[in-house]
């Protein structure tokens, strides 16, 4: 996902002065984005709050000088500035909604058992990961993992895991020239037609196909 480029528009008029700053984001929209997928049509985080709102005031005030124009190399500030917005915007709403958000991979990263293990599976989608070894890794029962994790995102851990893999897989063909099969195992499978039907199960279209569609779209 990359934070798309500011434009400054000013529209005179009476009253009082008011400065909106306006960004976005693009990303793959045939791959449902991990934290855009999950937020609401409309969000908004008051900087009077008192655990959260210093910050993002310093943030935003940092923003508006990098969009005046505030030196060397302030667009990209600008743009890694609202990768930190973004951050604090979500934090904030999950300090306020967490406890009543519905289940999601969101929602896992409040609970400290779930969140170790999301943080595994990330860090190693190609592991030969099975319900033991993740038990063993956060060091409860396979029992324990299942329900918690469950309850939290919405899923089985291994059911995460595959959908988790092949979204990975969905981006390295996208953005690298890697090879399928070396694609494949880097994602934990260790047959390329294995490999194949499952991604065309979940995306439509074998590896391939979808590559070739993507670098056409892209040009």
């Amino acid at each position: 996902m990359n934070a798309c480029a500011t434009r400054l528009f000013v529209l005179d008029g009476p009253g009082a002065r008011t400065r909106i700053l306006c960004a976005g984001y693009n990303y793959a929209a045939d791959i449902g984005h991990p934290v855009l997928g999950l937020l609401p049509p409309v969000l908004h985080v008051a900087t009077a709050q008192p655990e959260s709102g210093p910050w993002l005031r310093t943030v935003l005030d940092l923003l508006a000088h990098e969009t005046r124009g505030g030196g060397a190399g302030s667009g990209t500030a600008a743009l890694r500035l609202l990768d930190l917005l973004l951050i604090h915007v979500v934090r904030a709403w999950l300090d306020t909604e967490g406890d009543t958000m519905d289940a999601s991979w969101l929602r896992g990263l409040r609970d400290p058992l779930t969140a170790r293990v999301l943080a595994a599976l990330h860090e190693r989608p190609g592991h030969d990961w099975t319900l033991d070894t993740l038990a063993a890794t956060v060091n409860v029962s396979r029992a324990t993992l299942a329900r918690r994790f469950t309850h939290h995102v919405g899923e089985p851990p291994l059911t995460y895991l595959t959908r988790w893999r092949l979204d990975v897989a969905a981006s390295k063909l996208r953005d690298t020239t890697l090879p399928i099969a070396v694609i494949a195992h880097d994602v934990g499978y260790t047959s390329e037609f294995a490999f194949n039907r499952a991604f065309t199960r979940t995306h439509g279209q074998p590896p391939g196909r979808y590559r070739r569609h993507e670098r056409a779209t892209s040009r």
